[in-house]
């Protein structure tokens, strides 16, 4: 039904005459048709946030409901792609109106013109129910297969199954009693999507960071934010998680970021290369890229498109990391849109159901059986982001600490020391830790939890010792506890600094990092008990000792037992040059 818009402020406008409309519900306002959504409805008035520039929209322009809400379209074809918060390719809209994208203009997200062989699994009278597999897409081209899947919520039985070369959109399988199913089906953004069953959090995502993966894990299903201020390295930690993380497919959601910064991403992540297959790690990425000078509405509806791609890879069985970079401006968004509505605002400005919003969002990530119960899928949030002044006591890292399970910390002191990846090992925790214990003392060895325990304690006694030594200077410190300043500085640097460009030391499993940490603090405990045996303190943190525990990192996993042979070889002749 068609109605009129009565009213035009910032990102949102009114109108009325558009009949029974519900919340969500998408609307095309003015005669540009410009994609807008109901947030509002109050008797015959509906207010609607744009996602388009509103400049130049006018009073009278009809406004034209369309009876669905934002969906998004998924199917065959999306890995690789890169799309706005509305899901349109970026590509073909800058094919069609040029590099700066014209207001109104739109493609399909998925490729009309690509030809897939489908090759059915179910046949006529079989009875297919939501997330079962309908048949194997081929791309023509490529010789790239993808599953394809019945939409969720169909429970019908097959009257026909067609096999051949088709489009994402062309019917594929007709059903008893009428309806077609096609490669593709659409999926309201902001509907979680079902499942069967939810797991609980027994499985690590492996980051190949060992200051993640050792001290604060995160569980495949869980959620973890990364708070941090300008220049501490979110996007390099993010690049490195898309790289080296054990997720199957990456959806990285850039939200609101400045416009070159995300300029760089585009640039940068098509060069990737998967360390797995050496092939482009686009293959299995998808990006939803949103820029800070692009309509704020359409910021707001980026996390979610990026979270309905991840459960639709999710249903399929594939393990899911999300990438967002960064929430805070998503929150900055709602807040903007709040504003227009005269809400009664909250800390800071922000709406008061930015908590829940940030809540309901993060709980969209787990580890489920799908709806066709076989085996199992995971959507493992992370989302970054950037309080101001660094000020971790904002309502967007607060509201987000309350829904999810780990901070890894960011520190701007340690990112100007070029300490990266900068995680504050003090701030930083992880609930996930606890419970997955018995997986990394299964998986990497038994010592896993001592030896992280006392590495801990090691860097926790570090901070307490540099206390003191701020007040009395560290020439009156005793030497067991000058010792133990030096050892914790080979731990920081040694263990917890990764260097991201370097062949061997960009990624690190638990089965080396547990090596590394038996070196190192076997190193300390050997060097205490030097001390306490009269050694000087200048031979047990000899240079050459010093130098093979700080390029552990660079050495590759099968070589651990020969650098703990040169170390314990470097301590045998430093203590041996003590006696002489």
């Amino acid at each position: 039904m068609t109605g009129t818009l009565i009213g035009v402020s910032g990102c949102t406008a009114a109108a009325r005459g558009l009949g029974p409309v519900g919340m969500d519900e998408v609307v095309l306002a003015g005669a540009q048709r410009l994609p807008a959504e109901v947030i509002r409805v109050q008797g015959d008035v509906v207010t609607l946030q744009v996602y388009e520039d509103t400049t130049g929209l006018g009073l009278g322009e009809p406004a034209q409901a369309t009876g669905a809400p934002l969906a998004v379209e998924l199917g065959p074809g999306l890995l690789g792609e890169i799309y706005d918060g509305l899901q349109r390719p970026l590509a073909a809209l800058a094919a069609a109106g040029g590099d700066f994208i014209a207001r109104g203009i739109t493609a399909p997200a998925l490729d009309r013109k690509r030809r897939w062989v489908f090759t059915p699994c179910v046949k006529p009278g079989d009875h297919v129910v939501g997330g079962q597999r309908l048949g194997t897409a081929r791309d023509a081209a490529t010789r790239l297969e993808e599953p394809v899947l019945v939409p969720p919520d169909v429970d019908a039985v097959v009257a026909d199954a067609l096999a051949g070369t088709v489009s994402v959109d062309e019917p594929v399988v007709e059903l008893r009693g009428g309806g077609t199913l096609s490669l593709l089906h659409r999926w309201p953004v902001r509907r979680p999507r079902p499942f069967r069953t939810r797991l609980s959090p027994e499985v690590p995502l492996l980051t190949g960071q060992r200051v993640l993966d050792c001290f604060f894990p995160v569980a495949l299903g869980s959620a973890a934010i990364v708070p941090g201020g300008f220049g501490t390295g979110k996007t390099v930690l993010e690049q490195s998680l898309a790289r080296f993380a054990a997720a199957d497919v990456i959806v990285y959601v850039g939200c609101g970021e400045r416009g070159n910064e995300m300029a760089d991403v585009l640039s940068e992540f098509p060069q990737l290369v998967d360390p797995r297959t050496q092939r482009p790690l686009m293959e299995r990425t998808v990006m939803v890229v949103n820029t800070s000078n692009m309509p704020v509405a359409g910021r707001e509806a980026s996390m979610y498109t990026g979270m309905a791609i991840a459960e639709y890879f999710r249903d399929q069985g594939k393990r899911v990391a999300i990438l967002i970079d960064s929430t805070s401006r998503w929150a900055e968004a709602l807040r903007e849109i709040s504003a227009r509505l005269e809400e009664m605002p909250g800390e800071e400005g922000y709406p008061t159901y930015l908590a829940s919003r940030i809540s309901s969002f993060y709980e969209r990530a787990g580890r489920v059986v799908p709806l066709s119960g076989e085996g199992e899928g995971s959507v493992t949030a992370v989302g970054a982001v950037s309080p101001p002044g660094g000020d971790f006591s904002e309502p967007v890292t607060q509201g987000s600490l309350r829904a999810t399970t780990t901070l890894w910390a960011l520190s701007a002191d340690l990112a100007h020391r070029r300490h990266f990846p900068a995680i504050d090992w003090i701030q930083s925790w992880s609930l996930d830790a606890e419970r997955l214990d018995a997986w990394f003392t299964r998986e990497a060895g038994s010592e896993w939890h001592d030896l992280r325990a006392e590495a801990m304690r090691l860097l926790q006694r570090e901070q307490d010792i540099a206390e003191v030594a701020e007040l009395v200077g560290i020439d009156a410190l005793q030497d067991a506890e000058r010792l133990t300043l030096e050892s914790a500085r080979r731990v920081r640097e040694g263990f917890l600094r990764q260097n991201a460009y370097h062949d061997v030391d960009a990624t690190c499993s638990p089965a080396k990092a547990l090596a590394m940490l038996r070196i190192l603090l076997g190193a300390h405990q050997r060097a205490t008990d030097a001390l306490a045996k009269g050694a000087t303190l200048k031979a047990v943190l000899s240079p050459e000792i010093d130098e093979k525990l700080l390029r552990l990192g660079e050495t590759p996993a099968d070589r651990m037992d020969q650098a703990k042979a040169d170390v314990d070889a470097a301590f045998d002749a430093a203590l041996a040059r003590d006696r002489e």
